[in-house]
């Protein structure tokens, strides 16, 4: 008699652990490229106000028109999904195939161009919040996902990007003070229920968490720490224009189309850590999609071959060093792991990417994919400017998921002692 019952326990356990399992993004394959989101027909950070409109878009190589089907997941502030129903979240209903495609027009690499709107005519969101997109194929096996956020303008973030607070790294990290007020709402146990996310130039992968608020003045909440909300503060993108695919220009040394499609052979990279700051105007991280030929750049661009190169002593240890930046969603795949050539003593990578302007940079990681900005290829200086941006969870005592309350940006550029 017991037997059955403990059997619906035991599964009942294992799908419980099952769903709280955190959400990670699944890289895409070999044959998606240029994931990316767009907002008024610029590739974006995926940081949304709550009832805004907004485009997922990506190319698939194959250029067979596959059908892709679309899963939207709300999750917690740890990317875990939540156990509220999907229509507290969701108006409508997802799992629908993308309707939206063109096969790509004049192009030595064919690729079909996939667009998503959020909203659309099936699917609305009603709540803040963390949520992973998860791109199904005709089995509804997933092929890729991404993260997106959107929040509410519930709060105001004052925030001040300041050099480091700690005399040893005065000249390597960016310190960020900041408080967060609310007309709107009173704050329950803030220690509890209050907790933020901080970003450099958008990136999720080196994001600081679970930093609670240092004091309180009445429904003010006060971060003033000195190295808690510490970045290192890196250095100036990288960037190439291969918008004329046929001609070397801008950072491009030499073009070759002998191989099938184009290739661009960047100039070789010194690695800058030793190097003095020297002020390069970049877009944190960017890229545009362009063909300088083209009238509509989505299926008109074309993909080329471009070759990185970077002189830089060989590491002795398992970190290696990865080509990222929007373009691949700083992807910290083997796809992007450049290999290190001992006759020449450079590293080397190869990477297929969609035709324009393209801000890049060389991230030193293990294996794990964790970033170690510290040992930067080029340096790290507080000079450099970069785009910062704070998020505010909210979860009263009552509520069943964390909502995101507000969202303040910064830069650099306005540092102080």
């Amino acid at each position: 008699m017991l037997a059955p019952f403990f059997r619906k326990i035991l599964l009942l356990f294992i799908v419980t652990s099952a769903v709280a399992q955190t959400e990670t993004e699944v890289v895409p394959p070999y044959n998606i490229k240029t994931t990316t989101f767009i907002q008024n027909n610029e590739n974006v950070v995926p940081i949304f106000e709550l009832g805004s409109g907004f485009q997922f878009q990506f190319d698939d190589l194959f250029g067979n028109e596959a059908n892709y089907y679309y899963e939207i997941v709300h999750c917690d502030y740890n990317w875990k999904p939540t156990d509220i129903p999907k229509t507290e979240y969701l108006k409508g209903f997802d799992g629908q195939r993308i309707q939206e495609y063109e096969n790509s027009v004049n192009t030595l690499q064919t690729y079909s161009h996939y667009r998503l709107p959020i909203p659309n005519q099936f699917t609305q969101l009603r709540i803040s919040g963390n949520y992973i997109l998860k791109i199904l194929d005709e089995n509804k096996d997933v092929v890729f996902s991404r993260k997106f956020i959107l929040y509410e303008d519930l709060v105001t973030v004052p925030m001040q990007i300041r050099r480091a607070r700690t005399a040893n790294y005065l000249d390597y990290k960016h310190n960020i003070e900041f408080s967060v007020r609310s007309l709107v709402l009173n704050f329950q146990n803030p220690l509890k229920n209050v907790k933020v996310v901080l970003f450099q130039n958008g990136q999720f992968n080196t994001a600081i968490k679970n930093i609670a608020p240092q004091y309180t003045i009445g429904n003010e909440l006060i971060y003033k720490y000195d190295t808690e909300t510490q970045f290192w503060a890196g250095n100036e993108f990288l960037y190439f224009d291969n918008n004329d695919i046929r001609a070397a220009a801008n950072n491009v040394s030499r073009v070759n189309s002998s191989t099938g499609i184009y290739s661009s052979n960047l100039y070789t990279n010194n690695a800058r850590g030793n190097f003095p700051y020297s002020v390069t105007p970049d877009v944190n991280g960017n890229f545009v999609v362009r063909n300088i030929s083209s009238v509509k750049n989505d299926i008109e661009a074309d993909y080329a071959w471009v070759y990185f190169s970077l002189s830089a002593p060989a590491f002795m240890s398992k970190k290696g060093i990865y080509v990222t930046g929007m373009f691949n969603n700083y992807s910290l795949s083997p796809e992007y792991k450049m290999d290190f050539n001992a006759e020449k003593k450079i590293y080397e990578k190869a990477v297929l990417i969609k035709q324009g302007f393209a801000n890049y940079q060389y991230q030193v990681a293990d294996e794990k994919g964790n970033v170690d900005a510290e040992k930067a290829i080029d340096g790290n200086f507080w000079q450099t400017e970069n785009d910062y941006s704070i998020l505010v969870y909210y979860r009263e005592n009552s509520d069943r998921y964390d909502r995101v309350i507000g969202k303040a940006t910064a830069n650099s550029n306005v540092i102080t002692n």
